[in-house]
């Protein structure tokens, strides 16, 4: 029985590599071209299209590319069931915060915290906020995310701070399972279905952000979710940069025998949305205000909508979602969501004092309180063979 089982386990590894060099040539992964080459694809792709439905009909190939890619329908059947773990419900000072698993598929699950308003609005139903984090050790529990959810929260929105894969609570496979970006996606759309459900949320007025890898999240769920309507990538749309992790470039989104695309066009399929791009001066969207911004503005403007694009570009910053980044995500929600910007103290600026910051054993879903459920699968290869992505 054992050779059995080891047998078996050479064979699914054996596949699993099969599958990934068959993909390796697709994949655009880094800094996959030179900033100039990158120009000139931009460039080029500019000078094929000139109308709504020049975009449109290209718009349509990328959006399947990035389905196709991330092998997304053959992902499990969503369904109304999320099964959803909240506990450890705190009232702060403006806001109310959970701590809360959801199902994803059978046995597998999103787990984060759930910000949202102290004194909603009677029948008032609340925008909501899909927060993905970045890379960086259990972001979720820096300041820096707790900062933004609550600020948000204290506005007027319901803000779900979600784990990346590997991370923090999410610990039924590692970071750099093959299909991680599948994996995170599809949390994505699942968080945007909870929400959604929700009785306190207006489910017509949904955002998005996040910075890093949360910024790839930020751009791929708007990409192909039309029920976000105001996305905020911060510190990652890049002319020339793929994304570096498995979680981001790790699956063949950008480039088909059909196609190539890039993570600018990706960000565009917003349009005619309100978006914002955060940039500085420190990382890959050096370049923004020159090469991304203006292909984005070309978009938005075939469909009469230039004034729903935005940059805010920080040259002297570096690569982080650091507190000029998240007053100008504050600004852009508060004109386009239907919450309050004035309900956080502002003094020469927003002021974020008012925010309690909570210890990672306050965060946390999974806990001998509250121990993962028992049919949780558990390990890369377990969730691989569950969901039998070909």
């Amino acid at each position: 029985m054992k050779t059995l089982l080891r047998y078996s386990q050479v064979i699914f590894l054996l596949l699993l590599s099969f599958s990934a060099s068959a993909q390796e040539p697709m994949l655009c992964q880094g800094a996959y071209w030179e900033e100039d080459e990158a120009n000139s694809y931009l460039k080029k792709w500019a000078s094929e299209w000139t109308s709504q439905k020049d975009w449109e009909a290209r718009a349509d190939v990328i959006r399947k590319g990035i389905i196709d890619g991330m092998k997304l329908e053959q992902m499990p059947e969503r369904t109304a069931e999320f099964n959803p773990i909240i506990h450890s419900t705190r009232e702060m000072d403006g806001y109310i915060i959970e701590n809360i698993a959801i199902e994803s598929f059978r046995g597998f699950f999103i787990t984060g915290n759930l910000y949202r308003p102290l004194d909603p609005e009677p029948f008032h139903k609340s925008p909501a906020i899909l927060s993905p984090h970045g890379h960086g050790k259990d972001k979720r529990y820096q300041d820096v995310v707790q900062y933004r959810a609550a600020s948000l929260a204290r506005m007027g929105a319901v803000v779900f701070v979600y784990d990346m894969l590997g991370y923090a609570d999410s610990q039924q496979t590692s970071h750099t399972i093959p299909i991680a970006l599948t994996l995170q996606t599809y949390n994505s759309i699942r968080v945007l279905d909870y929400l959604t459900s929700r009785a306190d949320v207006d489910p017509t007025q949904i955002g998005v952000t996040g910075g890093s890898g949360g910024g790839t999240q930020t751009i791929l769920i708007t990409a192909i979710d039309p029920r976000i309507t105001v996305s905020v990538p911060a510190v990652m749309v890049s002319a020339y940069f793929f994304g570096g992790c498995v979680c981001e470039s790790g699956m063949p989104i950008h480039k088909s025998v059909h196609h190539q695309t890039n993570n600018v066009e990706i960000a565009a399929l917003a349009a005619p949305r309100p978006m914002l791009l955060i940039s500085d001066g420190g990382d890959w969207t050096k370049n923004t205000p020159r090469i991304e911004f203006p292909y984005i503005q070309k978009v938005y403007a075939a469909y009469d909508a230039e004034s729903k694009a935005d940059n805010v570009h920080l040259p002297n910053e570096r690569h982080d979602y650091n507190y000029n980044k998240r007053t100008a995500a504050y600004n852009f929600f508060g004109h386009y969501l239907d919450i309050n910007p004035g309900k956080v103290p502002y003094n020469d600026g927003y002021d974020e004092s008012f925010v309690t910051i909570l210890s990672v054993e306050e965060l946390k879903v999974f806990n001998t309180s509250h121990p993962i459920p028992a049919h949780a699968l558990q390990g890369d290869e377990a969730v691989m063979r569950y969901l039998k992505l070909d």
